[in-house]
């Protein structure tokens, strides 16, 4: 479980998706999400720049809250919490 989020948010699971393109890291972070509980946070590692724009959309479209977004050049990681109607 990680914390190095300014949120405080602890991760339940991490998932690393560095090397993949859209929609795989979209795709994944589904399946990952599938397998938790509510209130529960993935940590998502993705290095496609176009995650910064789909991970949201993916999140809202989903009902989960996104917690936190660390954009570190090369790499993005996203804290996603699942929602209730996911």
């Amino acid at each position: 479980m990680t914390t190095n989020n300014t949120s405080g948010a602890v991760a339940a699971a991490t998932l690393d998706t560095s090397g993949l393109l859209c929609p795989l890291p979209v795709y994944k972070a589904a399946m990952a999400l599938k397998t938790m509980e509510h209130g529960e946070v993935l940590e998502l590692i993705c290095t496609d720049p176009g995650s910064l724009a789909d991970i949201p959309a993916f999140t809202r479209q989903r009902g989960d809250r996104l917690v936190e977004i660390d954009d570190r050049g090369t790499s993005q990681v996203f804290w996603i919490e699942k929602g209730t109607g996911a």
